[in-house]
């Protein structure tokens, strides 16, 4: 499965190549960090569910990644045991808070629901490009096929989102957001500090 940053996951910046040479020394935070980050993914499609349970597809789709999000946090906590490393504290996401900010505040529920969607398929989407350089920066085969796994999911789970807000929403309308979100983000990861410790 070829990844190209730009022409598959619409990404404008790619990551700084010297996060996985930091990410290959913190392997315990980055092992920690990524446990957090399936734990909230699932807990956010738990959310949507709850908030919009009277949209079916939603529901449906959400569901089964619920349960896949919550199998990756248990993976990730397994891989921590396996290695004699700890689950350590949860930290702040400077990168989600940061895209939390764009959303919209106020205006239509159909706006509202757009930008939720998009926000998850930008992380989805972060989390798919950052896994790929660890699939192929690691010099821990494991680890290089480990991240392969979680890649593949990853841009699965980005394509499901964007499809999910253009079964609600005008194709237009969400194309239009989305490239505005897409820009948004790269302003972002242009001016955040490269850390081995954080996933995003």
């Amino acid at each position: 499965m070829s990844l190209h940053v730009k022409n598959i996951l619409g990404l404008q910046l790619p990551s700084d190549p010297r996060w996985v040479d930091l990410a290959a020394i913190s392997l315990e935070d980055i092992l920690t960090d990524h446990a957090y980050c399936e734990q909230k993914a699932a807990t956010t499609c738990i959310s949507l569910i709850q908030r919009y349970s009277d949209r079916e597809k939603l529901v449906a789709e959400l569901a089964p990644i619920v349960a896949e999000e919550w199998g990756h946090f248990r993976l990730v906590l397994n891989e921590l045991k396996k290695r004699k490393l700890k689950l350590g504290k949860q930290r702040k996401d400077e990168y989600v808070n940061k895209l939390l900010a764009f959303q919209k505040k106020g205006g239509s529920p159909e706006d509202r629901l757009l930008d939720q969607l998009l926000t998850m398929a930008l992380i989805e989407a972060r989390s798919c490009e950052r896994f790929k350089r660890l699939s192929e920066g690691l010099n821990d085969k494991y680890l290089q096929d480990f991240y392969r796994r979680f890649m593949e999911s990853e841009a699965g789970h980005y394509t499901l989102f964007i499809e999910l807000a253009e079964t609600y929403i005008e194709t237009g309308k969400v194309r239009k957001r989305w490239s505005e979100w897409l820009n948004y983000e790269a302003a972002v990861m242009a001016e955040m500090e490269v850390r081995g410790d954080r996933i995003h």
